[in-house]
């Protein structure tokens, strides 16, 4: 990783940049596979993932037996940590209920909200070599709380078929509704657009490679709504002198063995931190077995030095991360300044990891800058808020001839007449 000192403000745009992939080739192969399974549904799917997957199927939908099979071929422990994860990652997500609210704007004018949950939604699970069942829990637990009635979920196969076990298995705790063995563009159009097995969705979640996100992309402008943007995963750390340098280095290394387009950023007041962590990567990171993947992360990735924590914290900001992790004496006061960040992990025992895994919180989270503007999966994110309002005739009396006069304004007469007719009745 290289070093960058007291960086200038046309160095603070540098080091938020992020790597840059050409999609414009990409994009043509997602839309002709995306066309294939528009046309000829289920044959489609199934010829893509002989194609890509080396999976050869007569059917997508996985069966209860291969449900049954899975819950007996994990071992008791790693059942016993899905069962933890699920239990906090509901409790966090049940607190976030909305609470009805009713407003009398006037006197006899009462406004409200009502949440209804989105009544299907598709979650797509990347499998590969490193299949996310914990990603299984983060979006189909907040989906069974909001009360979504149908939750269709779509994974790769492995070649001889099958389905990862504890993606199955995860599904199985958080109550998803329907499986199918379908990974890549093909699984995003099956549930953009239906085919014989799979149900076509109203909203489609979950992280994958640049050819998923690509997918997700082009079928949100036309048939399917989508979580968020997306992009290669990353990690901001600010650190002070009282900052674990060992700490540090495991949890950008925890970021870095995503791939090797995620990117990793640690910001810090203190040059010997920097250096301490330089050391600890390279001896952290020959033990471990992703360690390619992760060296092409490093490679794109910065160690930074700043005058101070407010200038830390301004650069956090700018750079908006997906995850931010403040190892610093007072992190809480830091915290407060935090407006761009998808989640945050405070104090030196807050690992990414946790909130990964079993902390409670999700981690479906915007990436590549897109936490300026957009949140990580959460309750809402499952439902619609639809406005109600109930006027009276008192109510009309008070605001009718505004609306009268704003609309005649607007040159908009029919709108201005539908309020007229009924002041004239009430003055009657």
């Amino acid at each position: 990783m290289r070093i960058v000192r007291y960086p200038s403000t046309a160095d603070r745009k540098t080091i938020c940049e992020r790597p840059r992939i050409d999609v414009s080739q990409l994009n043509e192969t997602v839309c002709a596979v995306l066309n294939e399974v528009r046309q000829r549904g289920d044959k489609a799917v199934m010829e893509y993932e002989a194609k890509f997957d080396h999976a050869q199927l007569d059917s997508l939908a996985v069966t209860e037996s291969e449900i049954a099979e899975a819950l007996q071929s994990i071992s008791p422990e790693l059942a016993d940590a899905i069962k933890l994860a699920h239990h906090n990652i509901y409790a966090f997500h049940s607190a976030q209920r909305f609470g009805e609210c009713r407003v009398e704007t006037q006197p006899g004018v009462e406004c409200w909200q009502k949440s209804v949950a989105i009544e299907k939604v598709g979650l797509y699970i990347p499998g590969g070599t490193a299949p996310l069942f914990s990603t299984v829990l983060m979006l189909a637990t907040p989906a069974k709380i909001a009360g979504c009635k149908e939750i269709v979920l779509c994974t790769p196969p492995s070649s001889d078929g099958k389905v990862n076990p504890a993606i199955l298995v995860a599904a199985h705790v958080a109550g998803v509704s329907k499986i199918f063995k379908a990974g890549g563009v093909q699984a995003i159009g099956a549930m953009a657009y239906g085919t014989e097995s799979v149900p076509k969705v109203y909203k489609i979640f979950g992280p994958g490679n640049q050819y998923v996100m690509a997918a997700k992309q082009q079928v949100s402008l036309h048939d399917v709504a989508i979580d968020m943007p997306a992009g290669p995963s990353e990690v901001c750390v600010i650190a002070d002198d009282s900052a674990n340098a060992r700490y540090i280095a495991a949890d950008l290394l925890s970021q870095a063995e995503h791939g090797a387009d995620s990117q990793v950023l640690l910001i810090s007041t203190s040059e010997k931190v920097l250096d301490a962590v330089k050391d600890e990567l390279a001896i952290q990171l020959e033990q471990l077995p992703r360690k390619e993947l992760a060296q092409k992360s490093l490679d794109n990735s910065l160690l930074v030095l700043v005058n101070d924590k407010d200038e830390a914290v301004s650069l956090s900001n700018e750079y908006a991360p997906e995850h931010l992790i403040i190892q610093t004496d007072d992190y809480m006061d830091l915290a407060a300044k935090v407006v761009n960040a998808g989640s945050v992990f405070l104090g030196q025992y807050a690992c990414e990891s946790a909130g990964d895994y079993a902390s409670g919180t999700n981690h479906t989270l915007p990436t590549h800058g897109y936490a300026t503007a957009y949140s990580g999966v959460n309750l809402d994110s499952y439902c619609r808020k639809i406005t109600f309002q109930h006027l009276t005739a008192e109510g009309v009396s008070h605001i009718g001839h505004a609306v009268e006069l704003m609309a005649a304004a607007e040159g908009l007469d029919a709108h201005k007449n539908a309020m007229t007719v009924r002041l004239n009745d009430i003055k009657k």
